[in-house]
Formats: C-alpha cells, sequence, structure tokens
C-alpha cells in the first residue's frame, strides 16, 4: 500500500474510532462504516476538497452535490475542515466555502456555518479546537467561535465567543463554562446553561 493510501486508511480508523467514542449509539465499527451518513458526507468532502485544492473546482461542487444528495449533508469544498470532525445524524448541515473548522468538532443535525456578505472574502465562521455545535444553531458571517466552547441548540450566532464558552440564545450570548480536560457530548446535555 502506498504511503498516500495508507495514511488515508489511518485516517479512516481514526474517523470510525471518533463515531464510536462520541456516539453512545453506536454498537460496532462496522455499523458505522456503512450506515452513518455524518461519516459518509466528512469522507465525500475529503475527496471534493482534494479537487478544489488541485483547481478541479467544477468536478469538485459536482462531488459535493453528489455527497449532499446521497447524506443530506452539503459541505462546500473549499471549507478547511481538521481531523476528527464528527457529523452526528447530519441531515440538514451545511458549511459554507470559507468556513473553517478545527480538529475535535462535533456538529449535530440542522447546523448552518454560513455568511452575511456576497463579497469574495472570507465569509463563514471559524470553530476553534473540540467546539460541540447544537442542532439547529445558526452561525453566521466571518465570527470566531473559540476552542472548547459549546454552542447551544436553536442558538442564532453572529459574534465571536472566547475560547470556553457556553454560546446560547437568539441572538447568541457567550457566558463563560467552567474549563475541563476533555468536554463531552454528556455535559452538552446535562449543563442547564446550553438550553437558556
Amino acid at each position: 500500500m502506498s504511503a498516500r493510501g495508507s495514511a488515508a486508511f489511518a485516517r479512516a480508523r481514526e474517523d470510525i474510532a471518533t463515531a464510536r467514542r462520541r456516539d453512545p449509539a453506536s454498537r460496532s465499527r462496522l455499523e458505522v462504516l456503512l450506515s452513518y451518513s455524518g461519516l459518509h458526507a466528512v469522507w465525500g468532502y475529503r475527496l471534493a476538497h482534494r479537487l478544489w485544492m488541485r483547481g478541479l473546482r467544477l468536478p469538485a461542487r459536482l462531488v459535493s452535490q453528489y455527497v449532499r444528495f446521497l447524506t443530506g449533508v452539503e459541505i462546500h469544498p473549499g471549507a478547511s475542515i481538521g481531523r476528527r470532525f464528527f457529523i452526528d445524524h447530519g441531515m440538514g448541515v451545511v458549511i459554507g466555502e470559507t468556513a473553517e473548522i478545527g480538529d475535535d468538532v462535533m456538529l449535530y443535525h440542522g447546523v448552518t456555518l454560513g455568511g452575511r456578505s456576497t463579497a469574495r472574502e472570507k465569509r463563514h465562521p471559524t470553530l476553534g479546537n473540540d467546539v460541540t455545535v447544537g442542532a439547529g444553531a445558526v452561525l453566521l458571517g466571518p465570527l470566531v467561535i473559540g476552542a472548547h466552547s459549546v454552542v447551544g441548540a436553536q442558538a442564532v450566532v453572529v459574534n465571536d465567543a472566547p475560547p470556553y464558552s457556553v454560546i446560547t440564545g437568539i441572538p447568541a450570548v457567550a457566558r463563560p463554562r467552567a474549563h475541563s480536560a476533555e468536554p463531552t457530548a454528556e455535559a452538552f446535555y446535562t449543563d442547564p446553561a446550553i438550553y437558556i
């Protein structure tokens, strides 16, 4: 196996392990491999992104739209996404062209990382490492969400938030959250401030 093939295989294994760790409903690696649309969307994005970076813009967009048709997740091939990215449930997720997503980020269904401008510039959100975004949240514009933050379900975020924030409401307000070594999905569900 070539070095590139070996690296891709290692990344796929890492993605499956991430899904197993993040989703308590997963039963096996095989189940994740065959049935997790969010994982399939990320893999399709990686192929489209590779084409995009090589200047093959039309093929990249065609791949991304086909993946959208199959999974219900639309990730623009120009977006920048880190490692161990996990989309739980997936349906309705939209990630714009200039979005930047760090490592260990988790999005739930219905999340939009959208723009507020038609200018050809940075116009989509940046999410730091270890950010969790709740179902139906909308993040608009070139804002920055600091590492280890949690965006509550249905929040409408239009401003930056520092690291270790809980971001809730319409429009969303950022409040500090307790620091921890590794924020978990369980904390996301048990912190009552997230639902305010």
